[in-house]
């Protein structure tokens, strides 16, 4: 049987302080969680009763062991994920500055193993068959997952939907100016892009929103999701439609696994066949709900979580 969402990319330790508004030098306890954005996007879609797998490798150590028994315990089908002797499992930490301030700290060093994947290795008939295959800017950054992540997409060959979440990490790139070229070239082999203004800058070069989403369109998207912050999100289908939906209201906690149930549940109303607009609206009451709690894989919420704070027009 072929998966709803297959996605490929960043896995590793959220390392998160138990203390709000504390800083790291003075935090004393942390949760540990698992992290990494394709990752959480794989265990959101699950949540919403998604059949899902996720392609990425860790280390061959006992935080590696601690994200294969978190992945299954979240029902997501870990037989992708392998080890790479020789490097660590990455670990994040990250300052939580209630609503808007969350400085993150990643240890991948002296490189990830989720940027080992190696295009020998993938099982392109699976990738081909899954209902959505999502992938994201940051495999794009090093070698061999460069490669891997450019050979998926063209043997999937716009399949069903594919969707590039352009998830720009500057420090992940030794040359953030050599970025563009390998994002166009994703985005000819993709039907969906997501990201924010600074990411739609980097892939288009434009960043007004309405004038950002013409641009993926033109790139060769289906459809082009741009987030806008305190603005909501926009998104436009090659097809002339269009929905801008305000964010829903929410304390905000931790805001950092928010776009991560976004995406999830974005996934989810593409595979229901929903109309933009409630796709948009589904997808922000995740993020929404996410971004109320501390940790990013294990605060995904439930359908019924969901439609509780769309039906309350806020999160509670």
């Amino acid at each position: 049987m072929a998966y709803d969402l297959i996605t490929m990319g960043r896995i590793g330790v959220d390392l998160y302080p138990l203390q709000t508004g504390v800083p790291l030098p003075q935090v004393t306890s942390f949760g540990k969680f698992l992290g990494g954005s394709a990752t959480n996007v794989a265990v959101a879609a699950s949540r919403l009763g998604r059949r899902t797998a996720v392609i990425t490798r860790t280390g061959d150590d006992p935080f590696g062991t601690y994200l294969h028994e978190a992945l299954q315990g979240f029902g997501v089908d870990d037989r992708w994920v392998t080890p790479v002797p020789g490097l660590p499992t990455p670990v994040t930490f990250c300052e939580i500055f209630p609503p808007d301030d969350f400085p993150l700290y990643f240890y991948r060093q002296p490189k990830a193993p989720d940027l080992e994947i190696d295009a020998h290795e993938l099982d392109l008939d699976a990738i081909r068959e899954a209902s959505i295959f999502w992938v994201t800017g940051t495999g794009l950054s090093e070698e061999p997952s460069r490669t891997a992540t450019l050979a998926a997409l063209a043997h999937r060959a716009k399949a069903g939907t594919t969707v590039f979440d352009l998830d720009w990490r500057p420090m992940f790139w030794s040359d953030p100016a050599t970025a563009r070229p390998f994002y166009e070239e994703a985005l000819r082999h993709t039907t969906v892009a997501v990201g924010n203004l600074d990411e739609v800058e980097v892939a288009t070069g434009v960043r007004e929103p309405h004038a950002a989403a013409r641009a993926l369109l033109d790139a060769g998207v289906e459809l082009a999701v741009v987030k806008q912050g305190p603005k909501g999100v926009l998104a436009v289908n090659s097809r002339g439609e269009s929905a801008e939906v305000p964010p829903l209201p929410v304390n905000v906690l931790n805001g950092l696994g928010a776009g991560d149930a976004f995406g999830g549940s974005l996934c989810h109303g593409l595979l229901n066949g929903w109309d933009l607009e409630k796709i948009m609206r589904h997808a922000n009451a995740a993020g929404a709900i996410v971004a109320s709690r501390l940790e990013c894989s294990s605060a995904m919420p439930t359908p019924d979580e969901i439609d509780s704070a769309i039906a309350a027009g806020a999160v509670k």
